[in-house]
């Protein structure tokens, strides 16, 4: 069998791919994005370097692009080779039994056309983050969603939350589970990084603050109540300017590190001696950052957009959900509420080890990966 991936370079593709190293599947990968090769197995051949222009830059085409973005895109095939032109060259070359992508508005949204001229192709789609629940809501791209999954056979979601709004946007086709975006994790491996949780003194913030993320909610929060945290160190990581700025303005006595200050390892590493690990965003699927605390033994405290986080968080047992990302006040008290009650860091710590075996274990994961593709074959 081919499989031809389509995606962003993205770690957790990257972990998806190396599910099946030891299989007997031919593996492509398309750079839909023309961001450069991805690091993953010798044995994935991969399509780079494609983007090329049809003219010379024209006159006024940036300002186009920017002010009116419709009009670009109706003109973009004149100008410059598209994802759709150059997916066909590769389905006539390879002849691919399975196209995945991943991701939908940046990695599918621009092979619709192309899939939908070969609906012999089997066409699967993963779901992630914010691909449905935030983007239904615009007229423009709800239209592009519904072509999509209109034409995509098969559906991977992270969450049971995006399956369901799948089905209400027009999906037909075969849900093959809820598995996460970076699969698992090898959890007898990571148990060195783990610290008692006696010993943890680091509040590990996501400080995401972008279209989605609310990071700097947390930080103000965390500056609100630093009389009760001051036996703890407030550690930022994946850090935009914006947190930044206000961290230092402030004079606030928190470490960070900017979006591309740590390696995931690193994280992993943070995570396993941190007692509490704070997320907050307006939309997402299941955060892989909220499944690493959770693996780490970190006492997750997250927003709760659609009810996505709710199906592995239950409410003031395994951790503490924020029911308004925009509330200071709320995560002030969420936040209180879990540093002066260790006990229920360390019950939750356990149960949360047993998730982790169930639900996140890389090896467990990796059989359901592989089957996936199997499933695939058999359906007609």
């Amino acid at each position: 069998m081919k499989i031809l991936f389509i995606s962003m370079p993205s770690v957790h593709v990257i972990r998806w791919i190396e599910n099946l190293k030891d299989s007997s599947y031919d593996l492509y990968w398309f750079d839909v994005l023309g961001r450069g090769k991805l690091a993953t197995l010798d044995s994935v051949h991969q399509f780079t370097d494609w983007k090329k222009r049809k003219v010379l830059p024209l006159k006024g085409e940036y300002f186009l692009s920017k002010k009116v973005p419709f009009v670009y895109d109706k003109i973009f095939p004149f100008l410059e080779v598209t994802a759709n032109e150059f997916l066909e060259k590769i389905i006539f070359e390879i002849q691919p039994d399975v196209i995945h992508s991943f991701e939908m508005q940046g990695c599918s949204y621009p092979i619709l056309k192309t899939m939908q001229k070969y609906p012999a192709i089997k066409w699967l789609y993963s779901c992630w983050g914010s691909d449905l629940y935030h983007y239904e809501r615009f007229p423009k791209h709800l239209k592009k969603i519904k072509q999509v999954l209109q034409r995509v056979n098969f559906l991977h979601t992270d969450c049971q939350r995006d399956y369901v709004l799948a089905q209400q946007l027009g999906f037909s086709g075969k849900h093959l589970g809820v598995i996460p975006g970076g699969t698992g994790y090898k959890l007898d491996e990571l148990q060195s990084y783990k610290l008692p949780i006696g010993e943890r003194r680091i509040l590990l913030v996501k400080g995401y603050e972008h279209q989605f993320g609310r990071g700097l909610n947390v930080i103000k929060a965390l500056q609100a109540i630093q009389n009760q945290i001051q036996n703890y160190e407030v550690l930022v990581f994946g850090a935009h300017p914006k947190v930044i700025d206000y961290i230092q303005s402030n004079k606030l006595s928190f470490s960070f590190f900017d979006r591309h200050g740590l390696s995931h390892q690193e994280l992993m590493e943070f995570m396993g001696k941190s007692l509490i690990y704070i997320g907050n965003s307006i939309s997402d699927g299941l955060p892989n950052t909220l499944l690493e605390a959770i693996v780490m033994g970190a006492f997750p405290i997250q927003s709760n957009p659609g009810g996505a986080t709710a199906e592995i968080i239950k409410n003031g047992e395994n951790g503490f959900l924020i029911n308004n990302p925009e509330s200071i006040i709320e995560i002030e008290k969420v936040i209180a509420n879990a540093v002066l009650n260790v006990k229920i860091i360390e019950k939750a710590s356990t149960e949360n080890s047993s998730i982790a075996m169930e639900r996140l274990d890389y090896y467990g994961n990796r059989i359901k990966v592989i089957a996936i593709y199997k499933d695939i074959m058999e359906c007609e």
